[in-house]
C-alpha cells in the first residue's frame, strides 16, 4: 500500500497523562500511534520517516522514536533502515492466529470471573452489561463505529475483570490486531446483531457461576466471528489486512 499523502489529517496525542499533570510525550505518542494503527488511520504497509510521524503529531522526534520502538517490540510496526516505519500486515493466516490465542485466553478469563465469588462477579456483570447496552442501541441507529468501540470494551473488559494481571497483559497485543480486522471489515460483513445475544449468554454464564458454559460461550462467539472473517477476506481479495 502506498505511503499516506501529506494532506492526511494530523495525528492527535491525547494531552497530559502523567499524574502531577505534566504531559507525558511517549505516552500521548505511543497511544496516538497505537490508536491510528488499531483504526486503520495508518493501515497496513504505511511507510514514513520518524520526522514524518512527529510532524503529524506535532511532537520531536526523542519520543515519537520511543514510542516507535514500544510499538516495534509489540509487532505492530517495523522499524527498517533507509524505509523508516512501516505498519505490519496481517494475513488470513495470521488471522487464523489471532482467533486461536484470543478464545483461549478470553475464555480462560471468563471462567475465572464466573468462579469469583458473587459480589466480585457483580461488579464485572455490570461493567459487561453497560458494554452490550452500548452496542445494542449502536445497532439500533446503525452505528457500526460505535458498534465496534463497544464490541472492543467487552472483550477488554472480559480479560481485565477475571483479575489475572498476566492474563491481561498477554491479551493486549492480540485484541489490538482482533480490533484492526473488526475495523477493516466493519462495512463487507452482515450486520452484527448476534454479537449482543452472543455477548449475552456469556454474561449469563457468569451471572449462574457456571465457568465451562461461559468459557464455551466465548469460545462460540469466537468461532463465529472467526468463520465470518476469514472467508471475507478470501471472498474480496485481502490478502493483508
Amino acid at each position: 500500500m502506498p505511503p499516506v499523502e501529506p494532506r492526511t489529517p494530523r495525528l492527535q496525542a491525547s494531552g497530559p497523562s502523567s499524574g502531577d499533570g505534566q504531559p507525558s510525550l511517549v505516552a500521548d505518542a505511543y497511544q496516538a500511534l497505537k490508536a491510528a494503527i488499531r483504526d486503520n488511520v495508518l493501515p497496513a504497509g504505511y511507510q514514513g520517516s520518524e520526522q514524518e510521524i512527529a510532524t503529524r503529531l506535532g511532537m520531536s522526534r526523542t519520543p515519537v522514536h520511543e514510542a516507535l520502538i514500544r510499538l516495534q517490540e509489540e509487532g505492530l510496526i517495523a522499524i527498517r533502515a533507509k524505509r523508516g516505519v512501516v505498519v505490519c500486515a496481517l494475513t488470513p493466516d495470521d488471522m487464523r492466529e489471532v482467533y486461536d490465542v484470543v478464545m483461549a485466553l478470553e475464555a480462560k478469563a471468563a471462567e475465572l470471573i464466573a468462579t469469583k465469588p458473587l459480589a466480585e462477579r457483580q461488579t464485572a456483570i455490570g461493567i459487561l452489561e453497560r458494554f452490550n447496552a452500548d452496542m445494542r442501541s449502536a445497532l439500533l441507529d446503525d452505528d457500526l463505529d460505535l458498534w465496534a468501540r463497544g464490541d472492543d470494551g467487552f472483550h477488554r473488559a472480559l480479560v481485565e475483570q477475571s483479575g489475572n494481571r498476566r492474563l491481561s497483559r498477554l491479551s493486549g497485543n492480540i485484541l489490538d490486531q482482533s480490533h484492526r480486522a473488526r475495523m477493516i471489515t466493519l462495512k463487507l460483513r452482515s450486520k452484527p446483531d448476534r454479537s449482543v445475544d452472543e455477548h449475552a449468554a456469556i454474561i449469563a454464564a457468569i451471572k449462574a457461576g457456571d465457568a465451562a458454559r461461559a468459557a464455551q460461550g466465548v469460545q462460540s462467539h469466537r468461532t463465529s466471528a472467526r468463520d465470518e472473517l476469514i472467508p471475507l477476506l478470501a471472498k474480496f481479495g485481502m490478502t493483508t489486512l
